[in-house]
């Protein structure tokens, strides 16, 4: 069955033919008998994908991936592109998994060391905080960590006619405390239609967008207004604490009348680095700019003579809650970069065994 390349590009193909380029192509042309479809859900049982916006189908997963050692950021997530061979039914299966252009990806919940992918091959990350209660600059500095690739990030105020009641210049404010991060910001009310098309210039044909954000903040109610349907259930949102419930279950991709694509995520509690960032490609540039400027190439901007930090603090210059954070998430970053070499030599060392190593022989008698 050949590829509708006009029907791929809908869902977000980023090729002007149906054979990719580079890594794409080389793994295309292996699987000659096979067409490229993207994972527009992602479940336990399995995997739905796409080859157009108006049918979906499951496929089997390949049995590599259902491998419990297999780490889960090597399994397909929603906005991976497949390749799949095969009847759009249940006879369909995918076959490859093609290299990711982009991610938004933490560190997994839990003890051990492992990775989960939120979304794959997006253009733009919008990152979602209303401003009645659940705007925090530091933890947007978290999401703003998270993004990996091409994509694009922007920050989605939310709610701002109720914070503007409450307070007025609470939006001025708002915009005033996320100037350093040098990102695109757009304030609005989700429930007006005439103000989330604000989202529009973000939102071409062919994009690829990611909503993330904690539960509450209008996530659903801004997918529902971009589609013009109730795609996604909303919750009530706890008036002491302006907390919403989980209203989305489950990462989806929604093909927008407009031709862009649209990924809702259920809303996250731990943002926790991967130990792959880098403070100074991801929003930090400046701090680290002005420690260079410390008389001592070891100092710890803790009251050491000479410190360009702390003078930046006094001064004003450096925000002191945006240095304390800067410092938190190098600590996460430092700690989540050993977990994660750990993995790769344990990894590495279990390729290594021989046939039969770890098995136990019979005893003798």
């Amino acid at each position: 069955m050949a590829a509708d390349l006009n029907a791929l590009r809908r869902i977000g193909w980023p090729f002007e033919t149906a054979l990719g380029d580079g890594d794409w192509g080389e793994l295309q042309a292996v699987h000659a008998n096979a067409r490229p479809a993207r994972v527009v859900e992602q479940h336990r049982s399995g995997y739905i994908v796409a080859e157009d916006i108006q049918t979906s189908y499951a496929v089997e997963s390949l049995p590599d991936w259902q491998r419990p050692r297999l780490p889960s950021e090597q399994r397909p997530a929603v906005g991976d592109w497949l390749l799949v061979s095969g009847g759009d039914d249940t006879h369909a299966q995918a076959v490859a998994l093609l290299p990711r252009r982009s991610t938004i990806k933490r560190s997994s919940a839990g003890k051990h060391y492992g990775q989960q992918i939120i979304a794959a091959n997006i253009d733009i990350v919008f990152i979602v905080s209303s401003l009645d209660g659940d705007f925090n600059p530091r933890r947007i500095e978290r999401y703003l960590l998270l993004v990996r690739g091409d994509a694009r990030p922007v920050v989605v105020l939310t709610k701002t006619d109720i914070a503007e009641a409450r307070e007025p210049g609470a939006v001025e404010n708002a915009k005033a405390a996320l100037a350093t991060l040098e990102v695109d910001v757009c304030t609005l009310n989700a429930t007006d239609p005439a103000s989330v098309e604000r989202l529009q210039r973000w939102l071409a044909p062919g994009i690829t967008a990611v909503l993330v954000g904690s539960s509450g903040v209008g996530k659903s109610t801004l997918t529902n207004a971009l589609t013009g349907a109730e795609t996604m259930k909303t919750g009530a949102v706890r008036a002491s604490d302006s907390r919403g419930r989980h209203t989305t279950t489950h990462r989806a991709l929604i093909a927008l009348t407009a031709g862009a694509c649209l990924i809702d995520t259920p809303g996250m509690r731990e943002l926790k680095p991967t130990g792959e960032e880098d403070l100074v490609e991801d929003g930090f540039a400046d701090i680290e700019a002005i420690a260079m400027q410390c008389r001592f190439r070891d100092c710890r901007h803790m009251g050491e003579p000479g410190c360009a930090v702390q003078a930046a603090i006094d001064s004003g210059q450096l925000d002191a809650a945006r240095f304390a954070n800067y410092e938190k998430l190098r600590d996460e970053i430092a700690e989540a970069a050993d977990q994660l070499a750990l993995r790769s030599a344990r990894a590495a060392a279990g390729s290594k065994k021989p046939p039969g190593a770890g098995k136990r022989g019979k005893r003798s008698r």
